[in-house]
């Protein structure tokens, strides 16, 4: 074995270890869905069986049943519920919004009794409560069955949890602890995150050691601050910020591990006590950073919004927190290209492989990358089959399309969506595919393209696939019955669940929310349907419905 061949593998099997530590953190996550009952994991995705809290009993296969009208499906007829648990002091909160953070479940939930601890799942929209007694638990579990109960301005859905007892991170806010490590969770990454742009955010607030970054159940990173009171300065004044103006949020909590171990400094991983593991020149990093600067005109001009160098932060009273003091303001450092995730040099064409050979094409390509950024062209690979290159408006948004599109089931095939090495689609070798369409389309003149205007792209809200389709510009004379038979004659699965928004009286389309079974089921029906034209009688111009995932998790 040659000596680069023996590294690459002590630095496959550090990160293997670095992988695990962070798992640990999802087990307790992953428990929460065995609670629901209602998620299915995908083909390929983790399964972890860590045990949620000390007390608690992770094999049984009971379930409670959620609070609410919707949820009462487990109700036999005599009125006994047949998935019901005994009562517990931990609440299980589901049906949270984005921007939900601990200090906004304390607030809405510490008139039931007294909150002991707060653990938030960020990517699954869930939380779980501990009260100090189950009394207060009972209240809390009581009240939300029989009248709403909002949290952030949206309404929640709490059962009981299984288990008795929150399991702690090592050091709870408990400043004797000596855990300095936080786990960082960014939603909504509509830039490449990387270490460079979360050391500018936190070095701020406490002296940065180390940093991680993971791309597992999306953007993930550890770090790793002087002091457990460095730590905690951090979390009270960056949870629940923007990174970039709306977008880029963060989500934090205590991480398990006391310390990280990282082996070379690069994007996804920094020692800052340790030099010499510099592998790549950080000054053009460093040099980017918008200390009280302004971003540069091509930020604006792409279409992404104004220019926004200064971020405000969270108060120091939403966090209880008020002999901790934090900065006002935090600066932030310019969004960095697509080479952050590969060896490639920045490239706005994305190559996509794993396409269904019968039912994807061009049109249901921009029809599901669009979400993402504009496109210009799209074309398959004749000597590649189920391969297709697609050029993007620009860097960034094939960043987005790999952060959000990388992995998921289309037709039951899953995608890898990657940078590709060409810098322009080229209509070459056009040739017909099996469904008779033309494997080369230019997409750069249609007004189905949502980024093309700052004012245009400020109203894109960019979402992971999820279970719950937005649809939006729909005539008001189509019914939920004119939808479902849509997806019938479009052989695509059907929606369990419908609801139209309220319109004004002026208004001349409709729009709403559709839930399906699965997130598998809603990406078909938006690749199949987004953009269908919707012709009604005596009507002149077609309406053309539009969909994008929603925020909510379900309805």
């Amino acid at each position: 074995m040659s000596k680069a061949e023996g590294s690459g593998q002590r630095e496959e099997g550090e990160y293997g270890r670095a992988a695990k530590r962070l798992k640990t953190e999802d087990r307790e996550r992953d428990e929460v869905e065995r609670e629901e009952g209602e998620e299915e994991l995908e083909e390929g995705e983790d399964s972890d069986t860590g045990s949620l809290a000390e007390n608690g009993e992770p094999g049984s296969d009971n379930r409670a049943r959620w609070s609410g009208s919707q949820y009462g499906a487990g109700r036999r007829d005599n009125g006994e519920d047949s998935h019901c648990i005994s009562p517990s002091p931990v609440v299980h909160v589901r049906g949270l919004c984005e921007a939900v953070v601990e200090a906004d479940l304390i607030d809405a939930l510490e008139k039931f009794g007294t909150i002991c601890y707060v653990m938030m799942m960020p990517f699954k929209r869930q939380a779980l409560v501990e009260f100090s007694a189950v009394e207060s638990a009972d209240r809390c579990v009581a009240c939300g069955a029989k009248e709403p109960v909002y949290i952030a301005g949206q309404q929640a859905y709490f059962n009981y949890s299984t288990s008795k007892r929150i399991t702690r991170p090592t050091n709870a806010d408990n400043p004797n602890s000596g855990n300095k490590v936080l786990l960082l969770s960014i939603q909504n990454p509509l830039y490449p995150i990387t270490t460079d742009v979360l050391y500018t955010v936190c070095n701020p607030i406490g002296s940065v050691l180390r940093i991680v970054i993971f791309k597992r159940n999306g953007i993930q990173a550890m770090v790793e601050f002087e002091s457990v009171q460095c730590a905690q300065k951090a979390k009270a004044a960056l949870n629940g910020a923007d990174i970039y103006a709306g977008c880029c949020t963060l989500k934090i909590e205590y991480a398990r591990p006391t310390r990280l171990n990282v082996i070379k400094n690069d994007n996804e991983s920094w020692d800052y006590t340790k030099p010499y593991l510099v592998r790549r020149d950080r000054g053009k990093g460093r040099q980017r950073q918008a200390i009280l600067g302004e971003h540069p005109s091509s930020y604006s001009d792409n279409g992404y919004g104004q220019p926004c160098p200064l971020l405000p932060l969270p108060g120091n009273s939403r966090y209880k927190l008020s002999s901790v003091d934090v900065p006002d303001m935090v600066s932030y450092p310019l969004p960095q290209s697509s080479s952050s995730y590969t060896g490639h040099a920045p490239s706005s064409v994305a190559m996509v492989s794993g396409l269904h050979p019968f039912k994807m094409n061009c049109t249901r390509i921009f029809n599901l990358f669009c979400l993402y950024g504009n496109i210009e062209k799209v074309k398959f690979m004749k000597s590649v089959p189920g391969t297709a290159l697609v050029e993007m408006g620009d860097e960034y948004a094939v960043d987005r399309a790999i952060t959000h599109l990388n992995s998921i089931k289309v037709f039951g095939k899953r995608l890898n969506v990657c940078v590709s090495k060409q810098h322009a689609v080229i209509p070459s070798q056009v040739f017909e595919l099996e469904d008779g369409s033309s494997s080369y389309k230019d997409f750069a003149m249609t007004r189905n393209n949502r980024f093309s205007s700052a004012g245009q792209a400020s109203k894109n809200i960019i979402q992971p696939p999820s279970a719950v389709l937005h649809y939006y510009n729909v005539p008001p004379c189509i019914s939920q019955d004119h939808l479902l038979r849509l997806c019938s004659e479009h052989d695509v699965p059907g929606f369990v669940k419908f609801k139209m928004f309220d319109a004004k009286p002026s208004s001349k389309t409709i729009s709403g929310l559709l839930e399906f079974d699965s997130k598998t089921e809603a990406v078909e029906v938006l690749t199949v349907l987004n953009h269908y034209q919707i012709r009604i009688p005596n009507g002149s111009n077609p309406y053309t419905l539009k969909l994008c995932f929603s925020t909510s998790s379900h309805l």
